[in-house]
């Protein structure tokens, strides 16, 4: 098995009869799924999604693939190929075509109507291509076929990359759901054809490798659903995935058969919803639906909201409801039905927020005291499966932490693919494909890049550190006059502290160790500010370090006067 090292180096130049995948993202986490294809001068991109922050980036709205590897090569990309609907698959796009606009997006229906949706509120018309299952096009030097895949959103597409110099079959995000809502299998014919033919690179989603046996259907849930509506007593909240087709019809199925009406909440959700609905994706049963504003003239037992929120994102719908700050007030006798898995590293939101709705007298139920979600990927069963019928020369798991990357690539093994022709690589870790044979070749910077309100990118881990520093162990400012004349402390230092539980009569113990820090600097002939100013800084950091066991940010004064 070919593992990334550490100190690699940039790759040498790409060979003639070779092909190049360098993925920005989704390699070592559950999100930000990107990868570059390379062949002849050309590039072709799969998928190009966010991923959202956690506990530990404070103030961050979303975090972006680093797109510096092809920044100044973007005239040679053919096209951005799209494998379905999801944010960490396409809610990247945007800021991808601010560097270059004409870029061709190629996707399903369903998948180009969300992109474009979320593209005009960034002032942005695409260049498309709408393709479905059985198609090919020739994207410059690749010649493409789409594949169905069966997943947690309708039209969803694995990809076939043939080039002259070996071929790759990209799954996407995949299950193999034998009854599916929508009745769209995954293909396995077709994996079985491009097996035949010879598939030399096989990027397979990993998010549930570690899982044994298959996933649940989905159909297999509607029984839990409809508990949870015959057992409701008053409204009943459901929140889900903005772009949960299935979940959503699921929903919509049990109210109308519980006779409730149903409003949705939230931007995101109405869009989605409605763009699925006008395509045909989404069946609204008459009479079921209702504008949120109209909720009011109906009985609680009537009502059902569906809203999002299921991942704990404090600006959402749900989450709002739990710290009482939205318009729909949860209270005694409400259900809430969290009908979604749990991302991992979001865990300690969704449990804040279903303490917060349980403290306010909801009953809540979710993936952990009912059987109310089902994955959209497949499990350890599924992946064997498909690697004995496609029978790749090479394997690259793609898509989830370094354990499920793991736990995929000893299936691979277990079903017969030598060792050293499983590729591990990590987000900007190079890979060649040279006659037949995968390596790994090198490695391209490739960090995070943070949307912070309307700033992307200009802000990096020196500022993240900051912010949970001022986060977690407060902030001391200190102001100190000088005499220029004596060298002597004129006024002050004046400190203001905040963040901490200690009186703030307690810092005026460390004013006699800044004074005397001061007099021995300026006795030695130091008259520079910017060089006090540290002085002080470490005067004050040792005495909270030693004191009360903080390191808090110091920001020290120096005014010479």
């Amino acid at each position: 098995m070919s593992h990334p090292h550490p100190e690699l180096h940039l790759p040498p130049k790409l060979a003639a009869d070779g092909v190049r995948v360098v993925a920005l993202g989704g390699l070592g986490e559950v999100g930000r799924n990107m990868a570059v294809i390379e062949h002849a001068g050309q590039l072709l991109i799969i998928d190009c999604g966010v991923l959202f922050p956690e506990d530990h980036h404070p103030g961050v709205d979303l975090i972006l693939p680093d797109f510096q590897y092809i920044e100044d090569r973007l005239d040679q990309v053919q096209a951005i190929v799209l494998t379905h609907g999801h944010e960490d698959h396409i809610g990247a796009v945007p800021y991808l075509l601010k560097l270059k606009k004409d870029i061709p997006i190629v996707g399903s229906m369903l998948t180009l109507a969300l992109i474009e949706a979320k593209l005009k509120e960034h002032r942005i018309t695409p260049y498309t291509l709408g393709v479905k299952e059985g198609m090919r096009e020739k994207l410059g030097v690749f010649d493409c076929e789409f594949v169905a895949v069966n997943h947690s959103i309708p039209d969803a597409l694995a990809v076939f990359v043939r080039t002259p110099a070996g071929t790759i079959l990209h799954t996407g995000d995949f299950k193999m759901d034998q009854l599916p809502l929508d009745n769209r299998l995954t293909d396995l014919r077709a994996f079985a054809r491009l097996g035949e033919e010879g598939v030399d690179l096989f990027m397979t989603d990993s998010t549930n490798a570690e899982v044994p046996g298959f996933t649940t259907p989905e159909k297999d849930i509607a029984p839990a659903i409809d508990k949870v509506f015959r057992d409701a007593e008053r409204r009943i909240i459901v929140a889900c995935f903005s772009s949960h087709v299935h979940r959503v019809q699921q929903v919509l199925n049990a109210a109308e058969k519980a006779g409730r009406k149903v409003a949705m909440v939230g931007r995101s959700m109405i869009r989605n919803m409605g763009i699925a609905a006008e395509l045909g994706y989404l069946k609204v049963p008459d009479g079921v639906l209702v504008d949120v504003k109209k909720l009011d003239t109906f009985p609680d037992h009537q009502v059902v909201l569906i809203c999002t929120g299921s991942q704990g994102e404090p600006m959402a719908a749900l989450s709002r409801m739990a710290n009482r700050d939205h318009r729909i007030d949860v209270g005694q006798g409400d259900t809430v039905l969290l009908a979604s898995s749990l991302i991992p590293g979001n865990e300690n939101a969704v449990y804040r927020v279903i303490n917060g709705l349980m403290r306010l007298g909801a009953n809540v139920v979710h993936k952990g005291n009912a059987k109310v979600h089902v994955s959209g990927h497949a499990s350890a069963g599924e992946l064997l499966y498909c690697y004995n019928i496609v029978k790749p020369r090479n394997v690259m798991p793609v898509h989830g932490e370094w354990r499920h990357l793991v736990a995929n690539a000893e299936l691979a093994v277990q079903t017969g693919v030598p060792r050293e022709r499983v590729v591990m690589a990590e987000d900007g870790v190079v890979v060649d494909l040279v006659k037949g044979q995968a390596k790994v070749v090198g490695a391209v910077d490739c960090g995070y890049v943070y949307v912070d309100g309307s700033s992307v990118g200009e802000f990096d881990e020196a500022l993240l550190k900051d912010r949970r520093i001022l986060r977690d162990e407060g902030f001391i400012s200190v102001i100190v006059v000088m005499d220029s004349a004596t060298g002597k402390v004129a006024a002050g230092p004046e400190i203001q502290a905040r963040g901490f539980a200690e009186d703030d009569e307690i810092f005026r113990q460390v004013r006699p160790k800044i004074e005397q820090a001061l007099a021995d600097a300026t006795g030695n002939g130091v008259t520079d500010s910017y060089q006090l100013e540290q002085v002080v800084r470490r005067a004050v950091g040792s005495w909270v370090g030693g004191k009360i066991r903080r390191r808090p940010m110091i920001i020290p004064v120096v005014i010479q006067a």
